[in-house]
């Protein structure tokens, strides 16, 4: 059928109007073989690439003025001193930070510094015993002597305590209930730190005078180590004899008194940074630790 017969004029010249021809197929933008073409292939990168990406991130990242200064320990006491010159009762405080490989308990442990910079903060003991052991316990100076009638109050905050010894003949009876309270804190008994022990009194009497230090969850250890007004010699020991402490704690150096009760396969705790600071002067890095 005609155009003129459809009676499709032009309203300006009346003349007939002429259409287009119109394709035989329509183009579609988002076909399926066009799609595949814009799709991105992902790739995983290797460990190899992963390692080289986080090498030039941490090369790129800003770092403090004195990450990459370190000084012996005599030096870094002598920086402090001059720097803390209008307050010679101020503190050396030590920091030291350890990898936590998977496994690996949070550092802690007890110890006497040659000189101590204040005075021991006193542990309250409570002591899982029965009999004589009891007995004993209590002589020697234990807070809260018992059985397994303590774990209920233990459990609901009535019995508080700084330190757990147990017996060997009741550590089965309070495991199932007190390991996942006190194992989370460092707090519950164990033979491989020595609170598990038939020697309750001995235990006990060797605490006497000592302090604890304790990491945090990401192995960081802190302690006060001196007082600016000591000798410099009475601080260098100080902080040598703490050092050897927590190396011995973290695996990374062997107790000599140790009769081969510790395992071999024992985790440690890499020590990667040891950084000596005082109230107003900057954080040290020491070279020789």
């Amino acid at each position: 059928m005609s155009l003129a017969a459809l009676s499709l004029r032009c309203q300006q010249c009346h003349t007939a109007m002429r259409l287009l021809p119109l394709p035989m197929s329509r183009q579609f933008h988002s076909g399926p073989i066009l799609l595949a073409r814009q799709t991105k292939k992902i790739t995983t990168p290797t460990k190899k690439q992963l390692a080289e990406k986080a090498k030039r991130r941490a090369a790129k990242a800003q770092k403090s003025i004195y990450e990459s200064e370190k000084m012996k320990l005599d030096d870094a006491i002598a920086v402090l001193r001059a720097v803390e010159v209008a307050s010679p009762n101020a503190t050396y405080e030590i920091t030291i930070k350890t990898e936590m490989p998977n496994g690996a308990a949070v550092p802690k442990g007890r110890y006497t510094l040659p000189r101590e910079p204040k005075a021991a903060s006193k542990d309250k003991i409570l002591v899982f015993a029965e009999g004589r052991q009891a007995d004993e316990a209590k002589a020697a100076g234990a807070d809260i002597v018992g059985g397994p009638e303590l774990v209920d109050g233990i459990l609901s905050g009535r019995h508080q305590a700084t330190l757990f010894l147990c017996t060997p003949g009741l550590i089965r009876g309070i495991s199932a209930k007190l390991g996942r309270f006190l194992g989370p804190r460092g707090l519950m008994p164990s033979e491989r730190r020595g609170t598990v022990t038939d020697d309750i009194s001995g235990f006990i009497r060797r605490l006497k005078g000592t302090a604890e230090w304790r990491g945090d969850k990401a192995g960081t250890i802190r302690a006060p180590i001196a007082k600016l007004e000591y000798p410099v010699e009475d601080v260098v020991k100080n902080i040598r004899y703490f050092l050897r402490t927590v190396k011995i704690a973290t695996g990374n150096q062997r107790d000599p008194t140790d009769t081969g009760r510790k395992k071999d396969n024992q985790p440690v705790n890499p020590i990667t940074k040891v950084i000596l600071s005082s109230r107003q002067g900057p954080g040290i890095q020491i070279a020789d630790f």
